[in-house]
């Protein structure tokens, strides 16, 4: 039952009149008041039955809580009970009186426990392996192929202890080490055991002489040693395939190979070490050839005796073994190659000092390493991706003597290059070293080119990139760069002695550069740069140079924003730099075509464009030098009646133009390449055109007996040109290179001598009229009436390059015209 209003407090009061207040606003809520009280009391009972509830889950964990008190002091009770007796009985075991004094005693006797425990694994442990060892040596006579799987279970032992002591952090390394010994003397007791076997059998072969006995039992004999011997090496084969990457120098020689060769090292030690007339530093292509005949003279033993065997061993070791079995002529191979090694680790300090020698070290074993791989085939690792890298890439790389032979070779190179430049012909113009049809470039281009291409044989075969790439930026790139600089200083110091002072200090000497002479030394420079710029296109193209380009971008993208050096001690630009742009636009993530010799081409050919231009302006003021007289001729207008024939005689004043085009293109002609000859000619004829047309036809007034002798002398013109260039032109249609050039003096020259009283008719080939040729006065009447009626005409006279302004003003310069 509610509470009555006495009992309640202020806060509770005013809560009460608040409702109140808020439910009873007007008359009409009275009216509701019953169903308000109805709403109370069921919110009343309802709270009522959540406070019964409430209780009872209070009284309910009020209990839990207690009974769990209760249960965890009993067990501590029972746990100090329990304490207290281990304690006691631990004083009365260790007779303490303390119970840490008893805690301490105890553990140290346990720590006594384990240790009997280890030192009882130890005990069983060399006890199994003294066992092991002692079963194989008792089977090594009486029944060798079941001694062997008593030593690879020893050996098994011994490298899973090495494991756990790697796990372990270095523990029982006396049990390790014992395991290891032991493993290790008895597969030297067993080696020699089976080696004096086959030692044996190869005695009864008569090894390793060319006359072998292949007797049926003792090639048996033979092979069932060479079986034992697989068998025992095949733990360490199996070792070695795991932990290593396949190292040419790390490949394992088979042990029955190994025996075998012991004869015939012992036989290359004679003749090849010691003051033997065989063992010359200068000749180490003795000992390499050594090598190659015995391969050649044995191979075919091994082939047909020794894969059998691998064949079989193939088929049934585990998968990681099987590579050392695939293949007798690799496996011989590999098992010669420890004493080539060996010679090569002796000679190679004797020769440091001596860099001719050391270069053709360096030479002759790069041969003998290519005939392994074409010849032979020679792979140590056939599983492998790669090509075998060779004796050199071992002592280049491995053994660092690159850097050494890299100096020698630059050296050798950078000499006979400066042997090339002094030798007195070399800047002499070579006209038999090319085709006809080409530029002719100097002796000293053909022959750097030459040195340089001997070079690229040279480090052809070298498998590291990285070497390859040092030769071509260190040698190669700069004997461009080298020679590029000649002939640039070349070019700078022509153009020094014909500038203004130079012509002053030049003096009387001043004739040897000009005419043919100056252009002699002009075309020097252009055709070796044209020449060596194709060069260095066709390299591009080569194969060896694409695949050093392919290479280069794919590392330089590999290597992008890592900050590391992409060829030895260059970096990305560097490398840029002396090769080509997009090198450096690979490094940053772009795409771009380019090749190797990007930027020493470039050099070249802004060269050759440089001096192509020189030639063009120096033959151009020669030619324009020359025709000054002619352009001061004032007859033009005085003439009378022409000469009845035609040509006429020449203008003495042109004799001097004609003279120097004649030598000058003559020259050109037979130095120049088509193309070449073709923009040069075309430039100084256009030069002349321009001449003629400014300061000859634009600056006088001709007759028509003047206007003839003008043509009689530009057909003259033409046709030493055309003679010079080994053309043949017809006498005055101007149909050969010059008048195809100069079109618009021809075409100026139709206009200016048209006649006065043209022809009534022209006549074909049948004598049948087609057509009126125009006069003068016609022409002078439709040319200056409008410039539509002017481009008919124009058209009518087969005249293109003319516009209707400049043909008004060359009729203009006929008298008849002016008066």
């Amino acid at each position: 039952m509610a509470a009555p209003l006495a009992s309640l407090s202020s806060q509770e009061y005013a809560r009460v009149e608040d409702y109140l207040n808020d439910k009873l606003q007007s008359d009409e809520d009275l009216d509701s008041l019953d169903s308000l009280l109805q709403t109370l009391r069921t919110q009343h009972e309802l709270q009522r039955r959540q406070l019964v509830e409430a209780q009872e889950a209070l009284e309910e964990a009020t209990k839990a809580s207690n009974d769990h008190r209760d249960a965890v002091r009993k067990q501590v009770e029972t746990f100090n009970q329990e304490q207290a007796e281990i304690d006691r009985r631990l004083m009365i075991i260790t007779q303490s009186e303390t119970s840490d004094d008893a805690v301490r005693i105890f553990e140290s006797s346990m720590q006594k426990l384990q240790r009997l425990d280890v030192a009882k694994g130890y005990f069983s442990q060399l006890q199994e392996i003294e066992t092991l060892s002692k079963s194989a040596l008792e089977h090594m006579n009486s029944d060798p192929t079941s001694a062997i799987p008593l030593y690879k279970a020893l050996r098994n032992i011994s490298r899973s202890l090495q494991a756990a002591q790697v796990a372990a952090e270095g523990a029982a390394p006396h049990l390790v080490d014992h395991a290891e010994q032991l493993a290790n003397s008895v597969k030297e007791q067993l080696q020699d055991r089976f080696s004096s076997q086959l030692q044996e059998a190869l005695d009864k072969l008569k090894w390793p002489s060319r006359e072998l006995v292949l007797n049926e039992a003792f090639v048996q004999e033979w092979v069932t040693s060479v079986d034992l011997l697989l068998d025992l090496q095949e733990p360490d084969l199996k070792s070695y395939s795991e932990s290593s990457s396949f190292r040419s120098a790390d490949i394992q020689v088979l042990l029955p190979l190994e025996i075998m060769m012991h004869p015939l090292e012992l036989r290359f030690k004679y003749h090849f070490s010691g003051a033997k007339p065989t063992n010359r530093l200068d000749k180490p292509e003795y000992f390499l050839s050594h090598i190659s005949d015995l391969i050649s003279t044995y191979n075919g033993f091994f082939t047909t005796y020794l894969q059998p065997v691998l064949d079989r061993r193939a088929d049934i070791v585990d998968e990681e073994l099987r590579s050392h079995f695939l293949s007798a002529t690799n496996a011989f191979i590999t098992s010669l190659l420890p004493m080539v090694r060996r010679k090569i680790d002796t000679f190679i300090p004797q020769v440091e000092t001596s860099p001719q020698l050391l270069s053709h070290f360096v030479h002759e074993l790069m041969k003998f390493d290519d005939d392994l791989r074409q010849t032979w085939n020679y792979l140590p690792n056939p599983y492998s991706a790669e090509n075998w890298k060779g004796l050199t890439s071992e002592i280049l790389g491995q053994q660092n003597w690159f850097e050494r032979w890299l100096q020698v070779e630059k050296e050798f190179a950078l000499s006979r290059y400066k042997d090339i430049i002094d030798t007195p012909e070399s800047g002499q113009i070579d006209y038999d070293g090319v085709d006809a049809n080409v530029t002719k470039p100097t002796s000293a281009a053909i022959r750097v080119n030459d040195l340089l291409e001997t070079v690229t044989d040279l480090y052809r075969p070298l498998s590291s990139f990285s070497q390859k790439l040092r030769f071509l930026i260190d040698i190669q790139i700069t004997i461009f760069d080298q020679f590029h600089e000649r002939l640039r200083s070349g070019l700078e110091a022509y153009l020094a002695m014909t500038s203004a002072i130079g012509r002053t200090v030049q003096g009387n000497d001043q004739g040897t550069l000009e005419g043919v002479a100056g252009l002699d030394r002009l075309c020097r420079i252009f055709g070796s740069a044209e020449y060596l710029e194709k060069k260095m296109q066709d390299w591009s193209d080569d194969v060896f140079f694409l695949d050093l380009w392919y290479e280069l971008q794919d590392r330089v993208r590999r290597k992008h924003g890592d900050g590391k050096n992409v060829v030895g001690p260059m970096s990305v630009a560097e490398v840029a730099q002396r090769t080509s742009q997009a090198v450096a636009e690979a490094g940053q993530g772009r795409s771009s075509e380019g090749a190797l010799f990007d930027e020493t081409a470039s050099a070249y050919r802004r060269l050759r464009l440089r001096s192509e231009s020189i030639i063009v302006s120096t033959f151009s003021s020669e030619v324009q030098s020359s025709l000054r007289h002619y352009s001061r001729v004032s007859m033009w207008s005085s003439l009378s009646a022409p000469s009845a024939s035609f040509p006429h005689p020449l203008t003495s004043e042109l004799t001097p133009t004609l003279r120097i085009i004649s030598s000058n293109l003559s020259f050109l002609a037979r130095v120049l390449g088509t193309a070449p000859l073709r923009r040069i000619n075309r430039q100084v004829l256009l030069a002349l055109q321009s001449y003629i047309l400014d300061n000859v036809i634009s600056r006088h007034s001709f007759s028509a007996a003047g206007v003839s002798q003008l043509m009689s002398d530009i057909d003259h013109l033409c046709g030493v040109i055309d003679s010079a260039l080994g053309h043949h032109s017809s006498s005055a249609a101007y149909q050969g290179e010059a008048g195809r050039v100069m079109r618009k003096l021809s075409e100026s020259l139709v206009l200016l001598g048209l006649r006065i009283k043209p022809q009534s008719t022209k006549s074909d080939e049948n004598n049948e009229t087609y057509g009126v040729e125009l006069g003068l006065w016609e022409v002078e009447r439709r040319l200056f009436a409008n410039n539509e009626s002017a481009r008919e005409v124009l058209s009518e006279l087969e005249i293109e390059t003319l516009t209707e302004a400049e043909a008004r003003a060359i009729l203009e310069k006929r008298v008849e015209i002016r008066s």
